[in-house]
């Protein structure tokens, strides 16, 4: 049952961000998709005693990689898709509890909560990052003239 509350809340709150950003109404379904994709991933990795910052990669770098299929196919920038389905990575609670402690004057936990955040965002960025890089070496490689020789007689 947790994974179904997982999928639905993921979901909801990736289309809402479509909403939030004034995103066309055919995209917000495939923006909640994204988001439920990606946090899927992040969710069964982590139960699997997988570390959260690979779990993260892993989910970005779907996230990234679906987000290119649906701009293709809905014909709508890709950045669309990326931010509203990265939402759920964000370990925006996490930066919040770092800010909280340092406050309070809890300086061990707040470093540790902040290094921790630090990674997660940086784990996005270079899910994101891989992937493009993957996108254009595959978009090279298909575009490349294949260079004909001519014979001399």
């Amino acid at each position: 049952m947790p994974i179904l509350e997982q999928l639905i809340t993921s979901f909801i709150a990736s289309a809402a961000f479509g909403i939030i950003f004034n995103t066309q109404k055919e995209s917000l379904l495939p923006c909640g998709v994204v988001g439920m994709a990606g946090w899927v991933i992040y969710f069964l990795m982590t139960e699997s005693d997988f570390d959260s910052v690979g779990a993260t990669l892993a989910a970005s770098f779907v996230v990234a990689v679906i987000s290119q299929l649906f701009a293709k196919m809905y014909k709508t920038p890709i950045i669309i898709f990326i931010v509203a389905g990265i939402i759920p990575l964000v370990p925006g609670g996490m930066a919040y509890d770092a800010m909280r402690n340092f406050v309070e004057n809890n300086y061990n936990l707040a470093v540790s909560l902040a290094a921790k955040a630090f990674l997660l965002s940086g784990a996005i960025a270079l899910g994101l990052i891989f992937s493009e890089v993957i996108n254009q070496v595959i978009r090279k490689t298909k575009e490349t003239p294949k260079i004909k020789m001519k014979r001399t007689p």
